[in-house]
């Protein structure tokens, strides 16, 4: 029997390798993840494209856009050896902060490069002086060119098409003598009131005639000429108080097919129309 030794003993390990049919490492599911992911948002885009109006979709892109275009520009030097700088009123740039002379042309305006359609909110500034026509026409702004008796003839309007001033008549007070279209000292008194109205904008101006309705009886009816005629002296009016004749767009009757009153023979029917049509 042998001794004791320092030999230490042999430890075998055996180790069972199985087939290549693992999990891979688990990228699979990081893919998978992904496309439903990707999935999930294309349907998304599809209802929202479907549940929203054209006006929320253009909301929508708009507020992804860029707010400043980065190559939008046309300004800059000269050159390095032209000792221009980009700062000379000559070569700022048309982004938005160039044109800053007093006296501007089309070409050195800043021309805003945000990409936006705008009007410049000319729209409300319109609106605005309209306001103001409004209120010295009728005396709400505390002081009014018209007098007391005109004042009771006069209504406006604001409208998409312009600043409508309505001329009309009332019971004892007409604005034209009889069925003729020649005018009474009331509607040549209006026309003053009018012209100086007009002298605050440069809009350009329509003239609407409206007729009240004839008994049918009538064998020919009168409405669509005299209206239009009506409508005609009235520009002559304006004209020769003192109105520029380039301003004048169109002229236009309307016979009693627009009431103002319900009743068709209503002398209120009988009525004029100043448009200041919108630039």
């Amino acid at each position: 029997m042998s001794g004791p030794t320092n030999i230490a003993p042999v430890i075998i390990k055996r180790k069972t390798v199985k087939g290549g049919d693992g999990h891979h490492g688990g990228a699979w599911k990081v893919a998978y993840a992904d496309f439903v992911t990707a999935m999930m948002a294309f349907f998304m885009l599809m209802w929202l494209l479907n549940a929203t109006t054209e006006k929320q979709r253009k909301g929508s892109a708009d507020y992804f856009s860029a707010a400043i275009p980065v190559n939008r520009v046309s300004g800059g030097g000269d050159g390095a050896l032209s000792s221009s700088s980009i700062f000379a009123e000559e070569s700022l740039s048309k982004d938005g902060s160039g044109a800053t002379r007093k006296h501007t042309t089309s070409s050195d305006r800043a021309q805003g490069a945000t990409g936006i359609e705008t009007d410049g909110g000319k729209k409300e500034a319109q609106t605005i002086q309209f306001s103001l026509i409004e209120n010295l026409l009728t005396g709400n702004s505390g002081e009014s060119t018209v007098g007391d008796e005109l004042l009771q003839h006069i209504i406006t309007r604001v409208t998409d098409e312009g600043l409508i001033i309505e001329l009309f008549a009332r019971e004892g007070r007409p604005l034209f003598e009889g069925d003729t279209d020649l005018p009474t000292r009331t509607l040549r008194n209006l026309a003053l009131v009018v012209v100086r109205a007009a002298y605050l904008v440069t809009n350009d101006i329509a003239v609407g005639g409206h007729m009240r309705s004839y008994p049918v009886t009538l064998a020919e009816n009168p409405v669509w000429e005299l209206s239009a005629a009506r409508a005609d002296r009235l520009r002559e009016l304006l004209e020769r108080a003192g109105e520029d004749p380039e301003r004048m767009r169109r002229i236009v009757g309307h016979a009693d097919r627009m009431r103002s009153d319900p009743d068709p023979m209503s002398v209120r029917n009988n009525r004029l129309e100043v448009i200041l049509l919108r630039h």
